[in-house]
């Protein structure tokens, strides 16, 4: 069967999440005073790595269905100023980050030509590990949420990617069987090789060229999608672009 839709991930997929978190921490550590606090006499770019590793962990913890949303975001905060925040101070805290973090956002600049490019022949919707508050807002911002048909994230859902039952649920949102379907994100397992084991066709984005995965379909820029999803590739064996 012929590819009808394509599902997308958003952060680090067609918005520039990476970018964005390190500039927007960066400035926030500045505007509190914090960086020698964090880890004294430390740089910026090791506080930066910290609060990384400490965003993996704790999203795995919500993944994991052992924290909620909220509370996700609240550990991350105690654990990277090493402090026992109330619910109330860690809130105010990460918004404040929050406010320095939007001020960084952008789209990569091969989203939108190539959203153009397939918006004639192909559905689109969006599958996040996020929240649809978070998500839908980014979206608007970046002036392109009225590209999507539906927005479905792990919040709301229940459940995360890999589970097929979340890439299942935006399946069902398109009325689309999933074997109609392409699921487009960075993560080699929890995106593209997830996608392949629920039934959709699944497509690894290496912006990096980090490679090392035969087993997946693989692009290095959008700008390869399109001929990929078009036949120019072989589509289910992996890619030979990059």
């Amino acid at each position: 069967m012929p590819i009808r839709a394509v599902v997308w991930d958003i952060d680090d997929t067609i918005f520039d999440y990476a970018s964005a978190d390190r500039a927007g921490m960066r400035d926030h550590l500045r505007a509190e005073a914090l960086l020698g606090e964090v880890v004294s006499a430390d740089t910026a770019e090791r506080a930066l790595a910290r609060w990384r590793e400490i965003t993996e962990a704790q999203w795995l913890r919500f993944a994991d269905g052992e924290a909620t949303f909220d509370g996700q975001r609240r550990e991350r905060v105690r654990v990277f100023l090493g402090r026992g925040l109330t619910d109330t101070e860690a809130d105010a805290w990460f918004k404040r980050y929050v406010a320095h973090y939007e001020a960084a956002w952008k789209l990569f600049p091969d989203t939108l030509p190539v959203l153009d490019l397939l918006a004639a022949d192909y559905r689109h919707a969006v599958l996040s590990n996020s929240s649809v508050h978070n998500q839908d807002r980014k979206l608007r911002v970046l002036g392109v949420r009225d590209r999507f048909e539906a927005l479905l994230c792990a919040a709301e859902l229940g459940v995360s990617k890999p589970a097929a039952e979340a890439f299942h649920a935006a399946c069902d949102a398109l009325a689309l069987p999933p074997g109609d379907v392409a699921y487009v994100g960075d993560q080699p397992d929890i995106d593209a090789r997830g996608a392949d084991e629920a039934g959709l066709s699944g497509i690894w984005l290496d912006r990096g060229g980090r490679g090392g995965r035969p087993d997946l379909v693989r692009i290095t820029g959008l700008d390869q999608l399109p001929g990929l999803l078009r036949g120019n590739t072989r589509f289910g064996a992996p890619s030979t672009f990059g």
